[in-house]
């Protein structure tokens, strides 16, 4: 039968206090919060750009020319 291991003791300190996982823990830590901003821009609607004033067509560009506009 295999003894259960202690929680929180699967590695040796001196392998997690080195550099390389303190390197690879800020790389996860930054793709976290990168892919949870854009998880977010994703859910909520782009702000539409409402265009006023002069900025309209002066003219119809439709098909029908005739229409109103």
């Amino acid at each position: 039968m295999i003894a259960p291991l202690p929680a929180g003791l699967l590695f040796p300190v001196e392998l997690l206090q080195s550099g390389w996982v303190a390197v690879l823990a800020s790389f996860v830590a930054v793709n976290t919060i990168l892919y949870m901003a854009l998880a977010l821009l994703k859910i909520f609607p782009a702000p539409r750009l409402t265009h006023r004033g002069r900025s309209r067509r002066a003219e119809t560009r439709s098909i029908h020319p005739d229409d109103p506009v």
